[in-house]
């Protein structure tokens, strides 16, 4: 189910498929660090897959338009977000956590977010991790309106990522990602599953041994 629906997507707009499936990584990397146990880790997981999924019903127009959307498109950009929900409420998908993370996933910690303006707790603790992973990926990747990949987009993003704390971002949240990217523990994502073959190389501190076990 989830293979398919991520392909519905995919065929709609591939750079939102690939997004998908390195935000998944990123979930996954974090949800180790934190020491979810394994149901956990799967149930958002999945979640990670799905975040995106309201995008099937966003006009394709909207989707992969190469400059700045007008008011009116990204009011029916904004929109994927509860249309997801409702396409996994019809599905009969009734876990809490996956729900809830494709919903509020862009929800903002000073309540400015969306679709239902929660704020600080009140945003799940799930949704409040993904925001910054589905953030650092958007700026990291390729999208029609920017080309900029790789180390130095990385280090743009990470800046953006610190300078919205209370803002936009959970502070604890900011903190254990940039922490993970400084020690290397989210290079190997950045340099095996990323847009652009040919941006320099993640030096990252555990990059070395990652890379050992990835040949192995």
């Amino acid at each position: 189910m989830i293979e398919a629906l991520v392909g519905l997507l995919e065929a709609k707009d591939t750079s939102t498929a690939a997004h998908t499936w390195r935000v998944v990584l990123y979930t996954r990397a974090l949800a180790e660090k934190a020491g979810v146990s394994a149901d956990d880790l799967e149930r958002l997981t999945v979640a990670a897959a799905l975040h995106d999924i309201g995008k099937i019903e966003i006009p394709s127009a909207i989707l992969q338009k190469p400059g700045k959307l007008t008011d009116a498109e990204f009011e029916v950009m904004k929109s994927h977000a509860a249309l997801g929900h409702e396409r996994l409420l019809r599905m009969g998908e009734d876990d809490q956590v996956i729900l809830d993370l494709v919903r509020h996933h862009h929800e903002r910690f000073d309540g400015k977010g969306y679709p239902d303006a929660l704020s600080g707790d009140q945003i799940p603790v799930a949704a409040r991790y993904f925001a910054v992973i589905d953030s650092f990926d958007a700026m990291t990747s390729i999208r029609p309106y920017r080309r900029e990949t790789g180390v130095h987009a990385a280090e743009k993003a990470i800046a953006e990522l610190e300078s919205g704390i209370r803002t936009r971002y959970c502070p604890g949240t900011v903190e254990m990602f940039v922490s993970m990217y400084r020690t290397g523990e989210l290079g190997w994502i950045l340099e095996y599953f990323n847009d652009g073959a040919d941006v320099p190389k993640y030096t990252g501190r555990a990059d070395t041994g990652v890379r050992s076990s990835l040949r192995a």
